[in-house]
């Protein structure tokens, strides 16, 4: 059989790598087991985190982690995880290769993968001066001209939460779905324009790809400062969590002792956006390192 690891991460995101350099740190052989596509692979400026006050993207975090990690020895392999196995005394883990792992102890940090539509143009802003996530960005847009693209009650939710930070809002509804009657009134005392139609392109200053508005279908130009996203709809990578039994909640989050981020299969913990909290680069940090300690406290222990 191949070399079986101390601990076997699945994702390389920001939980994954936290833990990673904790565990390597502790000496145990560790591999990270990444399919690079994770929501912290497109965050173009993170402008909340402790020491990067100018902002920093989640594609120099994860260079700078890996490196860091790999210091300590801990081996990272690019691949994609398509079934895991917990056999007597290890878990089996297969990857879309054909390549097998196997390892004593298991963290699962697959992360969330966000509904992003295919408009010509959105990724050259994404991150940038389009966002997704109003505790992260909110601040971004303050009295700024904002225009909400999104579908039906999530966008319209977005539009109302971001009133906190302008007044100047205009929510599109790209997929004409269907609006609860609530909501469309609480648009309406707030003053947030509401108009249903597909964006076809995001316009742009292609110099700084600073967002300028969008060009709608019906061929109107609106005009504005900066997006925000709400389309609703983003996949919980938990998949390979069902495979194990492991409990997860009605949106397909996976239940964890607070504490030690454990589920409740032993040997195998999860953390990061995988679970239960408000979808925070530095709460994911914490819950990679918290994992990081009780995985080593196992390990110790046995």
């Amino acid at each position: 059989m191949a070399t079986t690891y101390n601990c076997i991460i699945i994702g390389g995101g920001i939980a994954g790598l936290q833990a990673a350099i904790q565990l390597g740190r502790y000496k145990h052989t560790i591999a990270v087991i990444d399919s690079n596509d994770g929501r912290s692979s497109i965050c173009r400026s993170y402008h909340n985190i402790l020491g990067w006050p100018e902002g920093v993207s989640g594609e120099t975090l994860r260079a700078i982690g890996k490196e860091q990690a790999q210091r300590y020895g801990v081996s990272f392999f690019d691949n994609e995880v398509i079934k895991v196995e917990k056999m007597e005394n290890f878990f089996q883990i297969q990857c879309s290769s054909g390549d097998s792992f196997f390892a004593e102890r298991l963290l699962l940090a697959t992360g969330i993968k966000d509904n992003i539509p295919k408009i010509k143009n959105i990724y050259k802003c994404l991150g940038l001066s389009i966002y997704i996530c109003p505790d992260c960005d909110g601040y971004e847009v303050l009295d700024k001209r904002v225009i909400v693209l999104g579908s039906g009650n999530p966008g319209a939710n977005m539009a109302i939460t971001l009133k906190y930070w302008t007044k100047d809002i205009i929510y599109i509804d790209h997929d004409w779905n269907k609006l609860d009657r609530e909501l469309a009134k609480k648009l309406e005392q707030k003053n947030i324009s509401y108009i249903q139609d597909h964006v076809e392109e995001i316009l742009l200053e292609e110099a700084t790809t600073t967002f300028l508005g969008v060009k709608l279908k019906n061929g109107l130009i609106i005009n504005g400062d900066r997006g925000f996203l709400g389309f609703g709809g983003n996949e919980v990578r938990s998949d390979l969590a069902t495979q194990l039994g492991i409990e997860r909640t009605e949106n397909k989050h996976i239940l964890v002792d607070p504490r030690t981020k454990k589920t409740n299969i032993e040997h195998v913990w999860a953390a990061g956006d995988i679970t239960v909290h408000s979808e925070q680069t530095t709460i994911a940090m914490g819950d990679g390192m918290q994992a990081a300690i009780w995985i080593h406290k196992s390990l110790k222990n046995e």
